[in-house]
Protein backbone atom coordinates (compact mmCIF):
# COMPACT_ATOMS: atom_id res chain seq x y z
CA UNK A 1 0.00 0.00 0.00
CA UNK A 2 1.20 3.41 -0.65
CA UNK A 3 1.76 5.63 1.96
CA UNK A 4 4.04 6.57 5.48
CA UNK A 5 5.37 3.36 6.65
CA UNK A 6 7.14 3.49 9.69
CA UNK A 7 7.13 7.45 9.75
CA UNK A 8 8.73 7.30 6.45
CA UNK A 9 7.21 8.65 3.63
CA UNK A 10 6.85 6.23 0.71
CA UNK A 11 5.51 6.35 -2.80
CA UNK A 12 4.83 3.82 -4.93
CA UNK A 13 5.26 5.53 -7.79
CA UNK A 14 7.59 7.70 -6.90
CA UNK A 15 5.24 10.64 -8.67
CA UNK A 16 4.69 13.67 -6.24
CA UNK A 17 7.25 15.80 -4.65
CA UNK A 18 7.10 18.81 -3.46
CA UNK A 19 8.31 21.42 -6.19
CA UNK A 20 7.08 19.19 -9.01
CA UNK A 21 6.57 21.27 -12.26
CA UNK A 22 2.41 22.55 -11.84
CA UNK A 23 1.73 20.96 -14.85
CA UNK A 24 1.79 17.79 -13.59
CA UNK A 25 -1.07 18.32 -11.86
CA UNK A 26 -3.38 20.74 -13.12
CA UNK A 27 -6.32 23.22 -11.38
CA UNK A 28 -6.92 20.35 -8.79
CA UNK A 29 -5.10 17.51 -8.81
CA UNK A 30 -5.95 16.40 -12.44
CA UNK A 31 -3.93 13.95 -13.77
CA UNK A 32 -3.29 11.78 -10.30
CA UNK A 33 -4.72 8.19 -10.49
CA UNK A 34 -6.91 5.98 -8.30
CA UNK A 35 -7.37 2.38 -8.10
CA UNK A 36 -9.99 0.68 -10.93
CA UNK A 37 -13.25 1.42 -9.17
CA UNK A 38 -14.54 -1.03 -6.31
CA UNK A 39 -18.03 -1.86 -5.73
CA UNK A 40 -19.95 -3.10 -2.79
CA UNK A 41 -22.90 -5.03 -2.33
CA UNK A 42 -25.89 -3.39 -4.85
CA UNK A 43 -23.14 -1.89 -6.66
CA UNK A 44 -22.42 0.73 -4.17
CA UNK A 45 -18.83 2.29 -3.93
CA UNK A 46 -17.52 1.90 -0.57
CA UNK A 47 -17.23 5.30 1.27
CA UNK A 48 -12.91 6.90 2.19
CA UNK A 49 -12.86 4.77 6.03
CA UNK A 50 -16.56 4.42 6.85
CA UNK A 51 -16.69 8.72 7.29
CA UNK A 52 -18.20 9.25 4.26
CA UNK A 53 -17.25 11.10 1.11
CA UNK A 54 -18.88 14.43 0.45
CA UNK A 55 -21.44 13.50 -2.49
CA UNK A 56 -20.19 14.98 -5.69
CA UNK A 57 -16.67 15.28 -4.66
CA UNK A 58 -15.05 14.67 -8.16
CA UNK A 59 -12.05 12.44 -8.30
CA UNK A 60 -9.68 15.29 -8.54
CA UNK A 61 -10.12 16.42 -5.05
CA UNK A 62 -9.47 12.79 -3.39
CA UNK A 63 -6.09 13.51 -2.28
CA UNK A 64 -6.60 16.88 -0.85
CA UNK A 65 -9.57 14.65 0.83
CA UNK A 66 -7.19 11.62 2.03
CA UNK A 67 -4.97 14.45 3.25
CA UNK A 68 -8.20 16.38 5.29
CA UNK A 69 -8.58 13.16 7.57
CA UNK A 70 -5.09 12.58 8.18
CA UNK A 71 -4.06 15.90 8.92
CA UNK A 72 -7.79 16.04 10.96
CA UNK A 73 -7.27 12.88 12.90
CA UNK A 74 -3.56 13.90 14.12
CA UNK A 75 -5.02 17.62 15.25
CA UNK A 76 -8.03 16.17 16.81
CA UNK A 77 -7.61 12.65 18.29
CA UNK A 78 -3.92 12.12 18.43
CA UNK A 79 -3.88 9.84 15.68
CA UNK A 80 0.00 9.32 14.85
CA UNK A 81 0.05 10.55 10.66
CA UNK A 82 1.67 6.83 9.88
CA UNK A 83 -0.80 5.00 10.94
CA UNK A 84 -4.25 6.34 10.03
CA UNK A 85 -2.76 7.30 6.44
CA UNK A 86 -2.31 4.21 4.89
CA UNK A 87 -5.76 3.07 6.11
CA UNK A 88 -7.25 6.68 4.24
CA UNK A 89 -5.40 5.66 1.04
CA UNK A 90 -6.53 2.23 1.01
CA UNK A 91 -10.40 3.28 1.48
CA UNK A 92 -10.55 5.85 -0.63
CA UNK A 93 -8.67 3.65 -3.36
CA UNK A 94 -5.88 5.90 -3.83
CA UNK A 95 -2.52 5.11 -5.34
CA UNK A 96 0.58 6.24 -7.51
CA UNK A 97 0.61 10.10 -7.91
CA UNK A 98 -2.47 10.56 -6.21
CA UNK A 99 -1.53 8.55 -3.03
CA UNK A 100 1.94 10.80 -3.35
CA UNK A 101 0.54 13.64 -3.21
CA UNK A 102 -1.85 12.78 -0.62
CA UNK A 103 0.91 11.96 1.83
CA UNK A 104 2.76 15.03 0.55
CA UNK A 105 0.19 17.30 2.04
CA UNK A 106 0.01 15.43 4.92
CA UNK A 107 3.21 15.47 6.00
CA UNK A 108 4.37 18.80 4.62
CA UNK A 109 1.61 20.51 6.26
CA UNK A 110 2.19 18.61 9.94
CA UNK A 111 6.04 19.34 9.72
CA UNK A 112 5.11 23.22 8.63
CA UNK A 113 2.32 23.62 11.39
CA UNK A 114 3.87 26.48 13.14
CA UNK A 115 5.00 28.61 10.75
CA UNK A 116 1.32 27.76 8.66
CA UNK A 117 -0.50 28.91 11.76
CA UNK A 118 1.29 32.51 12.61
CA UNK A 119 0.67 33.12 8.70
CA UNK A 120 -3.06 32.09 8.70
CA UNK A 121 -3.38 34.43 12.27
CA UNK A 122 -2.08 37.39 10.14
CA UNK A 123 -4.09 36.27 7.17
CA UNK A 124 -7.27 35.60 9.14
CA UNK A 125 -6.75 38.34 12.07
CA UNK A 126 -7.68 36.32 14.19
CA UNK A 127 -5.67 33.89 16.33
CA UNK A 128 -6.08 29.75 14.13
CA UNK A 129 -7.68 28.34 17.62
CA UNK A 130 -10.56 30.58 17.57
CA UNK A 131 -11.80 28.87 13.64
CA UNK A 132 -13.37 26.06 13.73
CA UNK A 133 -11.02 23.24 13.85
CA UNK A 134 -12.47 21.65 10.58
CA UNK A 135 -12.05 24.85 8.84
CA UNK A 136 -8.93 25.00 10.16
CA UNK A 137 -7.29 22.24 9.15
CA UNK A 138 -8.45 22.46 5.61
CA UNK A 139 -6.50 25.95 5.68
CA UNK A 140 -3.58 24.70 6.67
CA UNK A 141 -3.47 22.05 3.63
CA UNK A 142 -4.47 25.30 1.59
CA UNK A 143 -1.51 27.22 2.83
CA UNK A 144 0.86 24.62 2.79
CA UNK A 145 0.18 24.20 -0.98
CA UNK A 146 0.28 27.70 -1.80
CA UNK A 147 3.55 28.37 -0.02
CA UNK A 148 5.59 25.07 -0.43
CA UNK A 149 4.46 23.55 -3.39
CA UNK A 150 4.29 24.42 -7.15
CA UNK A 151 0.23 23.97 -7.52
CA UNK A 152 -0.93 27.28 -9.07
CA UNK A 153 -2.76 29.51 -6.69
CA UNK A 154 -5.86 30.14 -8.03
CA UNK A 155 -6.19 25.37 -7.73
CA UNK A 156 -5.15 25.86 -4.47
CA UNK A 157 -7.62 28.39 -3.67
CA UNK A 158 -10.21 27.28 -5.52
CA UNK A 159 -9.75 23.29 -4.38
CA UNK A 160 -8.97 24.33 -0.85
CA UNK A 161 -12.67 26.50 -0.72
CA UNK A 162 -14.67 23.26 -2.28
CA UNK A 163 -13.16 21.32 0.75
CA UNK A 164 -13.70 24.07 3.17
CA UNK A 165 -17.39 24.09 1.91
CA UNK A 166 -17.61 20.25 2.50
CA UNK A 167 -16.55 20.39 5.85
CA UNK A 168 -17.37 23.93 7.19
CA UNK A 169 -20.78 25.20 5.06
CA UNK A 170 -20.72 29.01 6.37
CA UNK A 171 -17.02 29.23 6.22
CA UNK A 172 -16.65 29.38 2.08
CA UNK A 173 -16.07 33.08 1.98
CA UNK A 174 -13.99 33.99 5.32
CA UNK A 175 -11.72 31.06 3.75
CA UNK A 176 -11.28 32.23 0.01
CA UNK A 177 -10.67 35.78 1.70
CA UNK A 178 -7.64 34.40 3.86
CA UNK A 179 -5.94 32.22 1.48
CA UNK A 180 -6.01 34.86 -1.00
CA UNK A 181 -4.13 37.18 1.90
CA UNK A 182 -1.70 34.04 2.38
CA UNK A 183 -1.08 34.22 -1.85
CA UNK A 184 -0.15 37.57 -1.59
CA UNK A 185 3.14 36.52 -0.22
CA UNK A 186 5.71 34.12 -0.90
CA UNK A 187 6.80 32.18 2.19
CA UNK A 188 10.08 33.96 2.65
CA UNK A 189 8.26 37.38 2.45
CA UNK A 190 5.68 35.57 5.11
CA UNK A 191 8.84 34.89 7.59
CA UNK A 192 10.34 38.55 7.09
CA UNK A 193 7.01 40.09 8.47
CA UNK A 194 6.42 37.79 11.18
CA UNK A 195 9.36 36.37 12.53
CA UNK A 196 11.31 38.55 15.42
CA UNK A 197 14.59 39.65 14.22
CA UNK A 198 17.34 36.81 13.78
CA UNK A 199 20.25 39.39 15.21
CA UNK A 200 18.25 40.02 18.68
CA UNK A 201 16.08 36.60 19.17
CA UNK A 202 17.88 33.99 16.94
CA UNK A 203 15.68 31.52 18.56
CA UNK A 204 12.66 32.34 17.83
CA UNK A 205 13.50 33.69 14.39
CA UNK A 206 14.23 30.34 14.05
CA UNK A 207 11.48 28.58 15.52
CA UNK A 208 9.00 30.09 12.93
CA UNK A 209 10.93 30.28 9.96
CA UNK A 210 11.20 26.73 10.32
CA UNK A 211 8.39 25.44 12.10
CA UNK A 212 9.92 23.89 15.70
CA UNK A 213 8.79 25.06 18.83
CA UNK A 214 11.26 26.80 20.43
CA UNK A 215 12.07 24.85 23.00
CA UNK A 216 12.96 22.19 20.92
CA UNK A 217 15.00 24.72 18.82
CA UNK A 218 16.83 25.67 22.10
CA UNK A 219 17.64 21.97 22.60
CA UNK A 220 18.85 21.42 19.37
CA UNK A 221 21.12 24.63 19.67
CA UNK A 222 22.09 23.30 22.69
CA UNK A 223 23.24 19.93 21.75
CA UNK A 224 25.13 21.58 18.16
CA UNK A 225 27.57 23.62 20.78
CA UNK A 226 25.78 26.71 20.41
CA UNK A 227 26.42 26.97 16.81
CA UNK A 228 23.34 28.41 15.02
CA UNK A 229 24.42 27.45 11.18
CA UNK A 230 24.25 24.30 11.93
CA UNK A 231 21.64 24.30 14.28
CA UNK A 232 19.85 26.00 10.92
CA UNK A 233 20.91 23.36 8.50
CA UNK A 234 19.50 20.84 11.05
CA UNK A 235 16.37 22.42 11.31
CA UNK A 236 16.10 22.94 7.11
CA UNK A 237 16.91 19.16 7.57
CA UNK A 238 13.93 18.05 9.55
CA UNK A 239 11.42 19.61 7.20
CA UNK A 240 12.42 17.40 3.67
CA UNK A 241 11.23 14.17 3.22
CA UNK A 242 13.38 11.42 4.31
CA UNK A 243 14.44 8.79 2.27
CA UNK A 244 13.40 4.99 3.66
CA UNK A 245 15.74 2.52 4.89
CA UNK A 246 16.15 -0.68 4.70
CA UNK A 247 18.34 -2.98 6.68
CA UNK A 248 19.45 -6.52 5.24
CA UNK A 249 19.48 -8.98 8.06
CA UNK A 250 22.82 -10.57 8.26
CA UNK A 251 23.09 -14.04 6.96
CA UNK A 252 20.00 -13.29 5.22
CA UNK A 253 20.00 -11.01 2.57
CA UNK A 254 23.00 -9.45 0.81
CA UNK A 255 22.91 -5.41 1.07
CA UNK A 256 24.14 -5.08 -2.62
CA UNK A 257 21.93 -8.01 -3.57
CA UNK A 258 18.74 -6.52 -2.08
CA UNK A 259 19.04 -2.96 -3.54
CA UNK A 260 19.09 -4.48 -6.53
CA UNK A 261 15.84 -5.97 -5.60
CA UNK A 262 14.28 -3.40 -4.76
CA UNK A 263 16.10 -0.64 -7.17
CA UNK A 264 18.08 1.27 -4.18
CA UNK A 265 21.28 1.79 -3.56
CA UNK A 266 23.31 0.45 -0.29
CA UNK A 267 23.33 2.55 2.39
CA UNK A 268 26.56 5.15 3.09
CA UNK A 269 27.58 3.45 6.81
CA UNK A 270 26.01 0.83 8.20
CA UNK A 271 27.19 -2.17 5.79
CA UNK A 272 23.56 -3.45 6.76
CA UNK A 273 21.72 -0.36 5.23
CA UNK A 274 19.68 0.06 1.98
CA UNK A 275 18.31 2.77 0.49
CA UNK A 276 15.29 1.98 -1.06
CA UNK A 277 14.09 2.82 -4.68
CA UNK A 278 10.78 3.86 -3.89
CA UNK A 279 7.22 1.04 -3.65
CA UNK A 280 5.26 0.33 -0.38
CA UNK A 281 8.12 -2.03 1.62
CA UNK A 282 5.46 -4.02 2.74
CA UNK A 283 5.33 -5.23 -0.67
CA UNK A 284 8.66 -6.59 -1.05
CA UNK A 285 9.42 -9.86 -1.00
CA UNK A 286 12.18 -9.62 1.24
CA UNK A 287 10.21 -7.82 3.89
CA UNK A 288 7.70 -10.61 3.54
CA UNK A 289 10.22 -13.22 3.81
CA UNK A 290 11.55 -11.27 6.42
CA UNK A 291 15.20 -10.96 5.43
CA UNK A 292 14.71 -7.36 5.77
CA UNK A 293 13.15 -5.04 7.60
CA UNK A 294 12.70 -0.94 7.35
CA UNK A 295 14.77 1.10 10.12
CA UNK A 296 16.45 4.02 9.89
CA UNK A 297 20.31 3.46 9.53
CA UNK A 298 21.27 5.97 12.39
CA UNK A 299 19.41 2.72 14.33
CA UNK A 300 20.88 -0.28 12.67
CA UNK A 301 24.38 1.95 13.45
CA UNK A 302 24.00 2.37 16.75
CA UNK A 303 23.15 -1.62 17.60
CA UNK A 304 25.82 -2.68 15.46
CA UNK A 305 28.41 -0.60 17.58
CA UNK A 306 26.78 -3.24 20.14
CA UNK A 307 27.81 -6.00 18.96
CA UNK A 308 31.36 -4.91 17.37
CA UNK A 309 32.92 -3.87 20.73
CA UNK A 310 35.42 -5.59 22.04
CA UNK A 311 34.54 -8.25 24.83
CA UNK A 312 36.39 -10.77 26.95
CA UNK A 313 35.23 -13.83 28.25
CA UNK A 314 32.03 -15.68 27.10
CA UNK A 315 29.75 -14.12 24.55
CA UNK A 316 26.78 -15.86 23.95
CA UNK A 317 24.39 -14.14 26.10
CA UNK A 318 22.67 -10.77 24.87
CA UNK A 319 19.92 -8.75 25.69
CA UNK A 320 17.32 -6.38 24.42
CA UNK A 321 15.93 -4.57 27.52
CA UNK A 322 13.15 -1.99 25.92
CA UNK A 323 12.96 -4.33 22.36
CA UNK A 324 9.83 -2.94 21.22
CA UNK A 325 8.82 -2.84 17.99
CA UNK A 326 11.30 -5.07 17.05
CA UNK A 327 13.59 -3.44 14.46
CA UNK A 328 17.07 -3.66 17.13
CA UNK A 329 16.00 -7.03 18.11
CA UNK A 330 15.88 -8.28 14.61
CA UNK A 331 19.09 -6.89 13.51
CA UNK A 332 20.84 -8.51 16.86
CA UNK A 333 18.90 -11.48 16.34
CA UNK A 334 20.44 -11.71 12.70
CA UNK A 335 23.43 -11.07 14.28
CA UNK A 336 23.65 -13.67 16.92
CA UNK A 337 22.49 -15.88 14.76
CA UNK A 338 25.87 -15.98 12.67
CA UNK A 339 28.07 -16.38 15.75
CA UNK A 340 26.14 -18.56 17.93
CA UNK A 341 24.69 -16.05 20.12
CA UNK A 342 21.10 -16.16 21.91
CA UNK A 343 18.65 -12.51 22.00
CA UNK A 344 16.86 -11.78 25.38
CA UNK A 345 14.43 -9.41 23.49
CA UNK A 346 12.41 -7.37 26.82
CA UNK A 347 9.36 -5.56 26.58
CA UNK A 348 6.57 -4.47 28.77
CA UNK A 349 3.51 -3.23 26.17
CA UNK A 350 2.05 -6.89 25.82
CA UNK A 351 1.41 -5.57 22.10
CA UNK A 352 4.49 -4.59 21.29
CA UNK A 353 5.51 -7.35 22.63
CA UNK A 354 3.44 -9.53 20.16
CA UNK A 355 5.54 -7.36 17.04
CA UNK A 356 9.03 -8.08 18.48
CA UNK A 357 7.95 -12.26 18.30
CA UNK A 358 6.73 -10.82 14.82
CA UNK A 359 10.22 -9.28 14.05
CA UNK A 360 12.36 -12.11 15.40
CA UNK A 361 10.83 -15.20 14.06
CA UNK A 362 12.98 -18.00 13.15
CA UNK A 363 15.92 -16.07 14.78
CA UNK A 364 17.55 -16.94 18.12
CA UNK A 365 15.30 -14.77 20.10
CA UNK A 366 13.50 -14.90 23.63
CA UNK A 367 10.78 -12.57 23.97
CA UNK A 368 9.70 -11.57 27.92
CA UNK A 369 6.57 -9.65 28.30
CA UNK A 370 7.78 -7.81 31.05
CA UNK A 371 9.50 -4.71 32.62
CA UNK A 372 13.00 -3.54 32.00
CA UNK A 373 14.01 -2.80 35.14
CA UNK A 374 12.89 -5.79 36.97
CA UNK A 375 16.11 -7.19 36.60
CA UNK A 376 17.01 -9.62 39.09
CA UNK A 377 13.08 -10.45 39.39
CA UNK A 378 13.41 -14.04 37.51
CA UNK A 379 15.77 -16.62 36.51
CA UNK A 380 15.56 -15.09 32.77
CA UNK A 381 16.17 -11.76 33.55
CA UNK A 382 18.73 -12.50 36.24
CA UNK A 383 21.61 -9.90 37.57
CA UNK A 384 25.25 -10.48 36.12
CA UNK A 385 23.65 -13.32 33.68
CA UNK A 386 24.70 -10.86 30.00
CA UNK A 387 27.36 -10.59 28.12
CA UNK A 388 26.01 -7.79 26.05
CA UNK A 389 22.76 -5.64 26.85
CA UNK A 390 20.92 -2.93 24.93
CA UNK A 391 18.85 -0.12 26.45
CA UNK A 392 17.24 1.72 24.01
CA UNK A 393 15.17 3.87 26.02
CA UNK A 394 11.89 5.52 25.87
CA UNK A 395 12.66 9.56 25.12
CA UNK A 396 11.46 12.14 23.42
CA UNK A 397 12.31 11.36 19.76
CA UNK A 398 13.52 14.74 18.86
CA UNK A 399 15.55 12.66 16.75
CA UNK A 400 13.09 11.44 14.57
CA UNK A 401 11.47 14.32 13.66
CA UNK A 402 11.55 14.40 9.86
CA UNK A 403 9.59 10.98 10.21
CA UNK A 404 6.73 11.69 13.02
CA UNK A 405 6.14 15.52 11.95
CA UNK A 406 3.24 15.42 14.95
CA UNK A 407 5.99 14.79 16.94
CA UNK A 408 7.61 18.38 17.59
CA UNK A 409 3.87 19.74 18.57
CA UNK A 410 3.35 17.18 20.85
CA UNK A 411 6.16 17.07 23.35
CA UNK A 412 6.48 19.80 25.70
CA UNK A 413 9.43 20.09 28.32
CA UNK A 414 7.56 18.92 30.74
CA UNK A 415 7.70 15.30 29.42
CA UNK A 416 11.33 14.86 30.32
CA UNK A 417 11.61 14.65 34.11
CA UNK A 418 9.58 11.31 33.93
CA UNK A 419 11.34 10.10 30.86
CA UNK A 420 14.74 11.18 31.91
CA UNK A 421 13.75 9.38 35.47
CA UNK A 422 12.67 6.23 33.41
CA UNK A 423 15.82 6.42 31.38
CA UNK A 424 18.32 6.56 34.06
CA UNK A 425 16.14 3.05 35.87
CA UNK A 426 16.40 1.44 32.69
CA UNK A 427 20.10 2.22 32.25
CA UNK A 428 20.51 1.18 35.52
CA UNK A 429 18.72 -2.32 35.20
CA UNK A 430 21.07 -2.98 31.89
CA UNK A 431 24.34 -2.51 33.70
CA UNK A 432 22.86 -4.64 36.52
CA UNK A 433 22.07 -7.41 34.38
CA UNK A 434 25.22 -7.49 32.29
CA UNK A 435 28.27 -9.54 34.23
CA UNK A 436 31.22 -7.42 35.26
CA UNK A 437 33.40 -6.98 31.84
CA UNK A 438 30.20 -6.90 30.09
CA UNK A 439 28.95 -4.53 28.01
CA UNK A 440 25.96 -1.90 27.61
CA UNK A 441 24.76 0.21 24.62
CA UNK A 442 22.98 2.97 26.09
CA UNK A 443 20.69 4.51 23.15
CA UNK A 444 18.26 7.60 22.50
CA UNK A 445 16.31 8.57 19.47
CA UNK A 446 17.28 12.33 20.76
CA UNK A 447 19.79 14.64 21.11
CA UNK A 448 18.59 16.54 23.98
CA UNK A 449 21.77 16.81 26.40
CA UNK A 450 19.13 16.02 29.44
CA UNK A 451 18.29 12.45 27.49
CA UNK A 452 22.00 11.90 26.74
CA UNK A 453 25.03 13.62 28.60
CA UNK A 454 23.32 14.10 31.92
CA UNK A 455 21.35 10.79 31.78
CA UNK A 456 24.11 8.36 31.09
CA UNK A 457 26.38 10.38 33.50
CA UNK A 458 23.99 10.36 36.49
CA UNK A 459 22.73 6.85 35.84
CA UNK A 460 26.66 5.45 35.74
CA UNK A 461 27.23 7.59 38.79
CA UNK A 462 24.47 5.69 40.63
CA UNK A 463 24.43 2.48 39.10
CA UNK A 464 25.72 0.88 42.27
CA UNK A 465 28.90 -0.94 40.41
CA UNK A 466 32.09 -0.14 38.76
CA UNK A 467 31.21 1.48 35.25
CA UNK A 468 33.64 2.80 32.59
CA UNK A 469 32.85 4.35 29.37
CA UNK A 470 33.99 3.32 25.92
CA UNK A 471 34.68 5.19 23.43
CA UNK A 472 32.24 4.66 20.58
CA UNK A 473 33.70 6.15 18.08
CA UNK A 474 36.30 3.04 16.51
CA UNK A 475 32.62 0.78 16.75
CA UNK A 476 31.32 3.05 14.13
CA UNK A 477 32.55 2.54 10.24
CA UNK A 478 35.63 4.14 9.10
CA UNK A 479 35.24 7.56 7.70
CA UNK A 480 32.06 8.37 9.38
CA UNK A 481 32.44 12.47 9.63
CA UNK A 482 31.20 14.35 12.35
CA UNK A 483 31.06 11.80 15.28
CA UNK A 484 32.66 14.64 18.24
CA UNK A 485 35.36 13.94 20.70
CA UNK A 486 33.98 10.68 22.04
CA UNK A 487 33.64 9.05 23.98
CA UNK A 488 29.72 8.99 23.11
CA UNK A 489 28.47 9.65 19.83
CA UNK A 490 25.38 11.73 18.43
CA UNK A 491 24.29 10.94 14.95
CA UNK A 492 22.76 13.40 13.15
CA UNK A 493 20.23 13.94 9.93
CA UNK A 494 21.97 17.22 8.01
CA UNK A 495 25.73 15.17 9.03
CA UNK A 496 25.07 11.96 8.23
CA UNK A 497 21.58 11.49 6.62
CA UNK A 498 20.47 9.32 9.76
CA UNK A 499 18.28 9.82 12.30
CA UNK A 500 19.55 11.56 15.55
CA UNK A 501 20.28 8.95 17.47
CA UNK A 502 22.90 8.88 20.81
CA UNK A 503 25.51 5.89 21.77
CA UNK A 504 26.88 5.74 24.67
CA UNK A 505 28.81 2.16 25.93
CA UNK A 506 29.55 1.22 29.41
CA UNK A 507 31.27 -1.06 30.21
CA UNK A 508 30.50 -2.98 33.98
CA UNK A 509 33.57 -3.02 36.10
Amino acid sequence: MTGPVDGQDVDRAGGFRAGRPAADRGRAGVGFERRPERRGRGGQRPTAGGRGRPTGRSAADLPRHAAYQAVAAVNRDDAYANLVLPAILRDADLVGRDAAFATELTYGTLRRLGTLDAILTEAAGRDVARIDPPVRDALRLGAYQLLHTRVPAHAAVSATVDLVRSVGPGATGFANAVLREVASRDVDAWVARLAPPLETDPIGHLALAYSHPQWIVRAFAEALGGDLGETTRLLIEDNERPPVHLCARPGLADPVALADEVGGAPGAFSPSAVYSGGGAPGDLPALIEGRAHVQDEGSQLVAEALTVAPLDGPDGRWLDLCAGPGGKSGLLGAIAAQRGARLTAVEVSEHRARLVQQATRDLPVTVLNTDGRTVGATPKLAEGHFDRALVDAPCTGLGSLRRRPESRWRRQPSDLPALTRLQRELLSAGLRAVRPGGLVAYVTCSPHVVETHVTVTEAARRAGVPVDFVDARPLLPTGMPGLGDGPTVQLWPHRHGTDAMFLAVLRRG
